[in-house]
């Protein structure tokens, strides 16, 4: 039997993505860029684990806030808030399968974007967004920076958590995303890194509210 891709070279395994058998050259080539592969592909799971780290020439440096510096104190003062942040993301992709790396990414690019006005400025300002995945997102995101003001107000009396620090771990989050995801149109190695991680954990109170762990993924 021919593959059911391009029909004339033999099928050796089977796709999830179209219930059908393609062979090897189709599933590499065509994975994640026109077969929306599910997470738990075996040919997908085995091709990331080899994959190599995008170097960072093909990384995106314009989205990636390379303006904002981020020092490693920063990093181990704040990590409830960093996990708490990626744990609400992983909490609203789980819920919908649609929103690939491309669109988190979006997302948190303009979530950060708010921020780093607020933070600049003072000025509340938000970018209109039509995609409703990633305006659940945005406001996902937002929800979570509230309720981890509101925990510090109950365990401190007052909150400390400034508005540039929600930026530099936005853009932190950001930096990790496009480090995780292969670029490919409808990759979601960074999501399911998180879903691995975070599953469980939907709020920043969840994420505050646990024992310190280690921020960088797996």
């Amino acid at each position: 039997m021919s593959c059911e891709i391009c029909h004339h070279r033999k099928e050796k395994r089977f796709c999830l993505a179209i219930h059908g058998r393609i062979c090897p050259q189709c599933c590499g080539q065509q994975r994640e860029v026109t077969l929306d592969c599910p997470s738990e592909c075996p040919y997908l799971v085995q091709a990331r684990q080899h994959e190599k780290p995008r170097p960072s020439s093909e990384l995106p440096t314009s989205e990636m806030f390379p303006q904002v510096e981020i020092e490693e104190p920063f990093l181990e003062n704040n990590e409830h808030l960093i996990t708490g942040l990626m744990a609400t993301i992983a909490g609203v992709t789980r819920s919908n399968h649609s929103l690939k790396d491309r669109e988190v990414l979006a997302a948190l690019g303009l979530a950060t974007r708010y921020y780093q006005t607020l933070a600049s400025s003072g000025l509340v300002y938000e970018e209109a967004v039509t995609d409703l995945g990633q305006q659940a997102i945005v406001n996902a995101l937002h929800q979570a920076v509230q309720e981890f003001r509101e925990l510090e107000q109950r365990h401190r009396g007052h909150t400390t958590l400034r508005d540039g620090d929600v930026l530099k771990a936005l853009v932190f989050i950001v930096r990790l995303g496009h480090t995780f995801t292969s670029g490919r149109p409808l990759a979601r190695g960074f999501v399911d890194s998180l879903h691995l991680r975070f599953l469980g954990r939907q709020s920043a109170i969840a994420a505050a509210d646990e024992p310190s762990g280690q921020i960088i993924l797996p």
